[in-house]
């Protein structure tokens, strides 16, 4: 992939490969990716997580629950075969 970036970037960037902050331009790009993806996480306030939670606790309360190693063992089936 081949990105664009201003000058002043371009050159702030470099700047930091020559301090010896990071050992390519390509890795700094790769960092500040991370840490936009981290931010954008950290700003997430879960909201979209409440439907689910409540729909969780509603069968909770209703004794639609199932033993810790239950579900355990479901998750580890789940996943081993998505691996397949």
């Amino acid at each position: 992939m081949t990105i664009t970036l201003p000058p002043g970037q371009l050159k702030w960037l470099e700047e930091q490969v020559a301090a010896g902050r990071f050992s390519s331009v390509d890795d700094a790009v790769a960092v500040a990716v991370a840490v936009a993806d981290l931010m954008a996480t950290e700003n997430d306030d879960l909201a979209w997580a409440k439907p689910y939670v409540d729909e969780a606790r509603a069968g909770a309360a209703r004794g639609e629950v199932a033993p810790l190693d239950d579900a355990l063992a479901e998750i580890d089936a789940h996943l081993a075969a998505l691996k397949r």
